[in-house]
């Protein structure tokens, strides 16, 4: 699939794009909140545009995408920013080779030699998930010791630890934060126009891109103590859906915003 930056100019043009985390994010908090926040976009589908940005892999965002209730995103980052796919309609999610090209290069070779590593750090588990550019793992109740990792992180690759739960090891330099601004600039999107949402310590990159951000509430900590003072990041008292709705009113990114 090729892809021309000028066949999708509609989000370019948008007063106001939302790129989110999925869980704990735009699918957490009160079903209230939530309710508002999906209705705001669906009622305002010609001036907002989505963007789910998320660890989950494709096949969840397919199933998610299908779900009556859950608004349908124009593109998805998923993977944890390794993968990037345009949403042409429920069900339908399709990654854009040309965008991951230099993802797909940067992993070459990588994959069995970070497994194969990983098999030797004790406390892990590599999660039962199809995987493309990256690979991830569940942290025992037990925990693990992380200096185990330093072999892993001699081959040219990044280690990333969330929500003191999950490990995912990614192509150097390929996260949620650089995969998205890749994004914005070949739509066409002010970066003025965009909100990050995200609420664990593998968002810290896209909640730290110079974009407009929000921490929601009940965040992880170690992403709370790793965000920067900055004026473009919000950190909020709404769990999930409530933190965003409140961002989005705090940055006055939408003439409605008002409203919530």
């Amino acid at each position: 699939m090729t892809f021309h930056s000028a066949i999708y100019k509609a989000i370019g043009d948008k007063d106001f794009v939302l790129a989110t985390d999925l869980d704990g994010t735009f699918l957490g908090g009160s079903a209230e909140a939530r309710e508002t926040l999906y209705n705001f976009i669906e009622e305002n589908r010609d001036t907002i545009g989505l963007i789910f940005v998320t660890g989950r892999h494709p096949e969840f965002i397919h199933d998610h995408t299908d779900t009556y209730g859950i608004p349908l995103p124009d593109y998805v980052i998923a993977d944890v920013g390794t993968t990037i796919a345009q949403v042409l309609s429920p069900g339908i999610v399709l990654p854009v080779p040309t965008l991951e090209a230099p993802i797909a290069h940067a992993w070459v070779g990588k994959a069995d030699q970070v497994q194969s590593l990983m098999a030797k750090v004790d406390g892990l588990t590599l999660q039962d998930t199809p995987f493309r550019h990256r690979l991830s793992y569940d942290i025992s109740p037990n925990g693990f010791d992380a200096t185990d990792l330093a072999p892993v992180r001699e081959l040219d690759v990044d280690v990333l630890i969330s929500d003191n739960r999950f490990v995912d090891v990614l192509p150097k330099g390929v996260s949620k934060g650089p995969t998205l601004r890749r994004l914005i600039n070949v739509l066409g999107i002010s970066a003025e126009r965009v909100l990050t949402a995200g609420d664990t310590l593998n968002d810290i990159s896209m909640l730290t891109a110079d974009l407009h951000a929000v921490a929601v509430g009940g965040s992880e900590q170690a992403l709370y103590d790793q965000l920067p003072t900055s004026p473009k990041i919000h950190r909020a008292r709404g769990e999930g859906a409530a933190g965003i709705l409140e961002a989005i009113a705090a940055f006055d990114l939408h003439p409605t915003s008002g409203s919530f």
